[in-house]
């Protein structure tokens, strides 16, 4: 623990000076307790209790657990926001909301997210087990909780596999015409794939 934890006012000294700094403080310490435990082992109050700030500066700065994850691992969207908005709606039409979503979101930013969190992988292998984790047990487990499907955990991971791929060809390699194609063109071409992932037969 840090020398915010001395002194006879813990939370007052625990405290950083600026917005800025706490919330640099979150990320920090989030990377290190996720990857030391998981998702589902790490608590908000041990994340804010490494980073020696108040743990209601996570709700504060993230909204929760999950939002100061996707911080974390450069993931542009909440789970705990995005799943209840893809559930809304028909299942046929599943891939065709999620694929919108995560264009939007990394076309709004140019990118920039995915491509820091490929960079990212390249050279820290934290980064590798926070992306896996976001995959196995933080998104897609919970999307396809909720759908009731066989083989869940084989959908999930080709699900990511498909999202990663496209996040990579489009973002990082930059694949033309893939890279500046319309939402419309990519969703055409690939909702179908990624709804049999989902909802399908799976042969």
């Amino acid at each position: 623990m840090s020398s915010a934890t001395n002194g006879t006012g813990p939370k007052r000294r625990g405290r950083r000076p600026s917005g800025a700094d706490t919330k640099a403080a979150l990320l920090a310490a989030a990377r290190e307790v996720f990857t030391e435990q998981g998702y589902d082992a790490a608590t908000v109050r041990a994340i804010a209790a490494q980073a020696g700030v108040d743990p209601a500066m996570v709700n504060h700065w993230f909204g929760g657990k999950a939002g100061l994850f996707s911080a974390a691992v450069h993931i542009p969207v909440n789970p705990d926001e995005i799943v209840p908005m893809l559930l809304t709606g028909d299942r046929e039409h599943l891939a065709e909301r999620l694929l919108r979503r995560f264009l939007a979101v990394w076309d709004n930013a140019e990118g920039g997210q995915f491509a820091a969190l490929v960079r990212s992988i390249a050279s820290n292998e934290n980064a590798v087990a926070m992306l896996r984790e976001f995959i196995q047990n933080v998104m897609f487990e919970k999307l396809i909780k909720a759908l009731d499907v066989d083989q869940p955990d084989l959908r999930g991971a080709l699900c990511g596999s498909q999202i990663v791929g496209l996040g990579m060809a489009r973002y990082v390699v930059r694949l033309e015409p893939l890279a500046s194609a319309d939402h419309d063109t990519v969703v055409a071409a690939i909702a179908p794939n990624l709804q049999r992932y989902l909802t399908g037969d799976l042969g």
